[in-house]
């Protein structure tokens, strides 16, 4: 078997859902196979899935694990060649896995290989390629002085080596995500992406950024706007130190005064959300039924070209228009007018979409 794509899951029934129609439409022409594992979730999403994803593997966990754990287990029972640890909240285009698998065979000692990811907004989110995260750099990323944190010397739309990426979307062989051991499991939540992108390259492996394909990945990366995020990003980064630097005396005295200023500042900033003044639906047929959701007026076209008024809600029939056509119109029209995004499962009776980088997303059922 060429691939198999694990996805964790706790408690995003309806983001699944969108994420698992993506994948099988991008493994239909590699042999591949789909394994989710469910983290105890309590809102159906195991139903959801043997009913409407029968050829899914899924694995039902009777506690939330955490994200290390969770994966190990998918990864266990995995027998692809190739590995795609897949976050449920993304959304991937249809030759994705092709293009990562292409790049593979044309380059050598290769280790984990990322790509382009972008918000529910369309815009580009910069933990797409992250540097190793030295303890000054913790510290000015937990400030919000987060540059150096990023690989930033390579633009996004680039290919290169970049050392660390997010766990939302790792494509790697199967052999070297054993080789390391996978995830270390003293990670609950946080920094195992970090760890096991450093395993990796410890290895002697090349991490490679590559940026000509992109998916949608709708919480982002949850900014550091409390104390309490904080306290979790020192924990995880403790333990990455500890592991693999072993001297943390001065990381903890300066992500002990980073928190301390967290809590008096309590910068609780969020993105903000246009009011919606006209939808736009791209569709073959408009249903009464999704028209009683959207916002008036409501205009229905089939051709994506179509001339958009500023704050305006988008709405893709994902029966219609392929997934890779949805993402690259996302991040064309961000730039051009102050919008959000929506993505249609008529079959599904729910319209879904987020429109910040630090929240879960919005789901609306008709």
């Amino acid at each position: 078997m060429k691939l198999s794509v694990i996805i964790l899951n706790y408690n995003v029934k309806y983001f699944l859902e969108l994420c698992l129609k993506s994948v099988e439409k991008a493994i239909r022409t590699i042999d591949g196979e789909i394994i989710v594992v469910d983290n105890a979730s309590n809102d159906d999403s195991c139903e959801m899935v043997r009913s409407k994803f029968p050829k899914v593997k899924l694995i039902e966990n009777h506690d939330n694990l955490g994200f290390s754990k969770g994966n190990n287990i998918g990864v266990a029972m995995a027998k692809g060649e190739y590995l795609c640890i897949l976050n449920p909240d993304t959304v991937v285009a249809e030759d994705t896995f092709i293009e990562l698998i292409e790049f593979y065979a044309q380059t050598k000692n290769t280790g984990i290989v990322g790509c382009q990811l972008i918000d529910g907004k369309g815009n580009y989110l910069p933990e797409s390629k992250r540097n190793i995260p030295t303890p000054i750099i913790s510290l000015k990323k937990m400030l919000g002085m987060d540059k150096s944190y990023y690989a930033n010397y390579l633009d996004k739309d680039e290919v290169g080596i970049v050392d660390v990426f997010v766990g939302a979307f790792m494509f790697l062989k199967s052999k070297t995500y054993n080789e390391v051991g996978g995830f270390d499991e003293d990670y609950f939540m946080y920094g195992e992406d970090i760890d096991l992108s450093y395993k990796i390259k410890k290895a002697g492996y090349t991490n490679y950024y590559y940026g000509k394909t992109s998916l949608v990945h709708f919480k982002g990366e949850s900014t550091m706007k409390n104390s309490v995020y904080a306290k979790r990003f020192h924990n995880a980064m403790q333990i990455f130190y500890k592991k693999h630097f072993k001297s943390n005396v001065i990381f903890n005295a300066v992500v002990w005064l980073g928190i301390k200023v967290l809590q008096l500042t309590k910068n609780t900033k969020e993105d903000k959300v246009p009011l919606i003044e006209s939808t736009y639906v791209f569709t073959e047929k408009l249903d009464n039924s999704v028209a009683e959701k959207l916002n008036q007026p409501i205009h229905s076209y089939l051709d994506l070209k179509t001339q958009l008024s500023q704050n305006s809600m988008l709405v893709y029939d994902c029966d219609i228009i392929d997934f890779k056509t949805i993402i690259s119109d996302m991040k064309q029209k961000s730039k051009q007018v102050n919008c959000v995004f929506r993505f249609l499962l008529k079959s599904s009776n729910f319209i879904i979409g987020s429109d910040s980088s630090s929240s879960r997303g919005v789901v609306e059922k008709f």
